[in-house]
């Protein structure tokens, strides 16, 4: 297949555990987390154009298509490539805006990965980690392409081997900024950092999860009835909660009985990103 016939995937991801262990003098949080893709995402597909623009084929509602993570991607190629091609993106979303599984940052992250293919500009896995770093802390991730612990803003890594899960999340019907986050005063920022080697599945708590609940019932309220099935999280920021399975019919059974006023999805985990194999 031409690789411009084909479609990218953007997969969503969660934090199995999210700490908040320091802040820079810049002001910037110091984080412990563990990413973990999942079979579930956004899409991309690329057409050429002659003209040499960059365009959003399909605008998102309230974002003018320059703020738009999958153009800024686009363009921070062509800046650090000197780049001419032009490009119409094609951006299928299924993740919400606002929900804590990286969507835009995903987004961003296979908008790089596919252009320096389709452009041919040719630059390595740390050089495009680099460039999506500029564009927000959870791009790297997507780049990397494999489970990790990570560390500082959330770009040191060090790859993890995960058992096969199955994961219910819920989708509140709301977006939570981050910036609203991590600016409160309630939120805990001297959590004890471990060492890589010592983090084991089912470790630690999400430090975002008690400010996002405290400002947002419905993350509350989605936590709750998740955790007659289990140790349920919230996701980065929020507003997005998952609980972890073992067996994918069982997944499927919760998720056939939730309540008519929620709504979410079951998906597998992935230890690695569907573009890191090509």
């Amino acid at each position: 297949m031409n690789d411009w016939d084909r479609d990218w995937p953007a997969p969503a991801k969660i934090n199995l555990f999210l700490h908040v262990v320091g802040r820079r003098a810049d002001g910037y949080h110091l984080l412990q987390t563990v990413f973990r893709f999942l079979d579930f995402g956004d899409t991309l597909r690329c057409e050429p154009r002659g003209d040499g623009r960059i365009v959003l084929a399909n605008p998102l509602p309230g974002v003018p298509p320059e703020a738009d993570l999958t153009v800024r991607a686009a363009n921070a190629l062509r800046a650090a490539t000197g780049a001419k091609a032009g490009v119409t993106l094609h951006l299928e979303k299924r993740l919400p805006m606002g929900g804590g599984l990286g969507g835009g940052s995903s987004d961003a992250a296979t908008s790089l990965l596919a252009l320096n293919r389709l452009w041919r500009t040719g630059l390595d896995s740390i050089r495009l980690q680099q460039i999506g770093l500029t564009l927000g802390a959870d791009v790297p991730i997507f780049i990397h392409g494999h489970a990790a612990f990570a560390e500082g803003v959330g770009e040191r890594f060090a790859d993890v081997a995960l058992p096969p899960a199955w994961y219910l999340v819920l989708v509140p019907a709301l977006a939570v900024p981050t910036p609203e986050i991590f600016r409160s005063a309630r939120l805990r920022r001297d959590t004890p950092a471990i060492a890589a080697r010592d983090w084991r599945p089912g470790f630690g708590h999400n430090d975002l999860e008690t400010v996002a609940c405290a400002l947002y019932p419905e993350v509350t309220r989605h936590l709750e009835w998740l955790r007659q099935h289990g140790d349920a999280r919230m996701s980065g920021s929020g507003a997005c909660c998952f609980v972890e399975f073992g067996d994918e019919s069982v997944a499927g059974a919760a998720m056939s009985a939730l309540p008519a006023d929620m709504r979410g999805f079951v998906a597998a985990g992935l230890d690695r990103h569907p573009l890191s194999m090509i």
